[in-house]
Formats: C-alpha cells, structure tokens, sequence
C-alpha cells in the first residue's frame, strides 16, 4: 500500500496531471529539479531520506522533439539511462518501491499487439534510451516497468499519422490509473484504443490534418493491454 510517493519530474506535464487529479487521493510529492537532481545519487538520497516515501514514480526524462535524441546523444544517455541508473541505485539501497514510465516504442512496431514478453527492438534514439533505463529498472526486483505511449488532451499538434496503428492515451487517463497499480512489479503495457495516431486525433482537435509516416515511423508499434484491463477493470 501507499503511504507517501516522489515523482521525479515533478514540474514536468505529467507530473502537474496527477497533482491536479489525485489532491486528496495520493500522498505524493513533486520535487523540481533543484530538489532533486536525478543526475546526483547524493541529491537523490539526501531528498528521499528526508521524505521517506514508500514508491518513487520515476518520470523524469527527456522526451520530444524525438531528433534531440539523434542530435544530443550525451543529453539522452544522461537524462533517460543514467539519471534512470541512478534513481535505481538509491531506491534499491534505501528499499523504495520503483515505477518506471517507459514507451511502448521498444516493440519493434511491425506487427502490432504486442505483449509485454515478446522480443523488443526500439523503434528510434529515444526508444534505445528508455530501454536503457529499462536494463537498470529491471535488475532491482521491487520494480514496475510502464511502457506507455500518452499524450496532453487536446491533440496539440497539427497533423497526426493516419498510417500509424498505436495505442495513444492522455496524461489524465494515466494519472487515473496511477493508484490502482502502485503494488505490481514487472512489466505493464499502458495504453488506450488500438487505432490509427489520426483517428485518435481527429476525435479531440477536428482541425488536425492528415500525414503520412511511409519512411519515417513503423507502420504498427500497437501494444496488447489484456493485462491492464483486468488490473483496472475496463
């Protein structure tokens, strides 16, 4: 059960989702990173001891635009892998409860469906960095690795993948889901509908237009959420 949770990142966007939607319901806190330096074991011990949670959601990354990760590789290994290893160190010494956000962009995105064993083979840099980060997670047993693929509600970009198969979520549905399994370890696949990225879109921004991804994006990363949906319900 939770007592007291520290999300990293905690004044990153998903962070200030779950602030807003669990106030009353979760005891968690959202150190920026002044408070805790996800790239200092010393920063992360100092503020984990001083609060004494019972789960750390480790959140902080480097995400988008997706080409950092081609053009900054120091940037990503640091930030998604090592920042990840470090978060993973403290937790296993101090025995911290760890939940991981992943993506489900280390499936190899040709066939779709894909469970949470089958073979993997990240899609680009950034995918490479959080399975990086997933090698570290997966050594220390008290963990939850989420591999997810959410966004911010509206659709904000301006065209969307019509030839594209995933399983798109916002941020708030995952926040939703956050409190029903802070207690399972391995491996979760997290993700909403399985349809095309412009499907998804059209649905919250009817502005949004049409854009192939033929030479740029796999054709199906599509995750099979089974095991999600008997865990939450759905």
């Amino acid at each position: 059960m939770l007592n007291k949770a520290v999300i990293t990142g905690g004044d990153g966007r998903f962070a200030q989702v779950l602030k807003n939607i669990n106030k009353k319901k979760l005891n968690i806190f959202y150190p920026n990173k002044k408070e805790l330096n996800i790239l200092d074991t010393t920063s992360i011990t100092k503020y984990l001891k001083k609060n004494k949670p019972t789960h750390v959601i480790h959140a902080a990354a480097l995400s988008r635009p997706m080409n950092i990760h081609d053009q900054h590789i120091s940037k990503s290994i640091d930030m998604n892998i090592i920042g990840t290893c470090n978060i993973v160190k403290v937790c296993s010494k101090l025995k911290i409860k760890l939940i991981y956000f992943s993506t489900g962009y280390v499936y190899e995105g040709k066939k779709g469906n894909y469970k949470e064993d089958d073979p993997i083979k990240p899609i680009n840099n950034y995918a490479w960095s959080k399975l990086g980060g997933e090698c570290a997670v997966a050594m220390y047993k008290n963990s939850l690795i989420l591999r997810i693929t959410m966004c911010e509600k509206p659709f904000i970009h301006k065209h969307a993948f019509h030839d594209v198969i995933t399983n798109f979520i916002f941020h708030e549905e995952v926040a939703k889901i956050i409190p029903k399994i802070l207690d399972k370890k391995g491996i979760l696949n997290v993700g909403g509908k399985t349809q095309s990225i412009y499907s998804f879109a059209k649905k919250f921004n009817k502005d949004v237009k049409k854009k192939s991804a033929k030479g740029i994006f796999p054709k199906n990363p599509s995750m099979n959420t089974v095991k999600l949906k008997k865990i939450v319900k759905w």
